[in-house]
């Protein structure tokens, strides 16, 4: 089954990413067709709900921490990736979750990637990637995530509304991504219960740390807000957090880093102060 179509985002990167998606999503479809894949995810149990209460605890730092070899704006992270070891240090150190990105052109993924890390650590899983149609999905699924990320940039409405059931059937949970007022509108409107704010341009790849403190205002009632991009220190979390995000996905810092294990321990290492934050003010 297809989405029904993406959005028309008129974004260069955004726009060339898409279209390579599609290329290796139809090879992928050549070798593997729906119906073997869709008996794969069937034997898998994700758990959408745990990865959700992993990453939505209160007064803790819930840290996403990211496999990714490469990306767009700072080219290679990580020479020697190993997405198995880094996951089991990641787990050792402190991350309430982990997501490992498969998209193989701009960012050198794979979903064999994913399959390393689900064999090496019992922590919730989210597949980053691209995700256009419910083919990727059930890959999402039979790989062994728990969650996928739907970029509402990329999805027109009706893409959107079949991404996120085709993920619920499966047990999976998902992150809806916005980067605008219209787009948190749009995620709540479907009722996303997971909202991931990115302050990342995927356009043009400019960081604006505004963009997580203007929409934090918009957050529906219950929704787990996810704060996305540039967060480089514990200052940055803890900024974030008393603005009323639950969790906070870091790649770039981590993946930079000699040492990845380590330097998300330096991130998780204090407890959030138990004061009101937006989201919750004092009784």
């Amino acid at each position: 089954m297809r989405a029904h179509g993406v959005s028309q985002s008129g974004g260069g990167l955004l726009d060339a990413i898409a279209a390579s998606v599609r290329t290796t999503m139809a090879r992928r479809r050549e070798r593997v067709p729906l119906d073997a894949l869709a008996r794969a995810a069937e034997r898998q149990r994700p758990d959408g709900g745990r990865f959700r209460d992993a990453i939505g605890r209160a007064h803790r730092v819930n840290v996403i921490a990211e496999c990714k070899r490469r990306s767009p704006a700072r080219g290679v992270l990580a020479p020697a990736y190993a997405p198995a070891a880094i996951a089991r240090a990641y787990e050792q150190r402190g991350a309430a979750a982990i997501s490992v990105l498969t998209e193989p052109t701009f960012f050198d993924g794979a979903l064999a990637h994913l399959e390393a890390v689900r064999a090496a650590t019992s922590l919730p899983l989210l597949r980053k990637d691209f995700i256009l149609d419910t083919y990727q999905v059930y890959e999402a699924c039979a790989a062994g995530a728990d969650a996928i990320l739907l970029i509402v940039a990329l999805l027109d409405r009706g893409a959107l509304e079949q991404l996120s059931r085709c993920a619920a059937d499966l047990g999976l949970a998902a992150i809806v991504e916005v980067h605008s007022g219209t787009e948190l509108a749009e995620a709540r409107d479907i009722g996303a219960d997971i909202i991931g704010v990115n302050s990342r341009d995927l356009r043009t790849l400019v960081v604006d740390p505004r963009v997580c403190e203007a929409l934090i205002e918009q957050a529906p009632p219950g929704a787990v807000m996810v704060a996305e991009s540039g967060i480089r220190s514990r200052a940055d979390i803890d900024r974030l957090a008393l603005l009323g995000y639950r969790a906070f996905l870091v790649g770039e810092r981590l993946m930079s880093a000699d040492d990845p294990g380590a330097a998300l321990a330096e991130l998780v290492a204090q407890a959030v102060t138990d004061g009101p934050t937006r989201a919750e003010p004092e009784a």
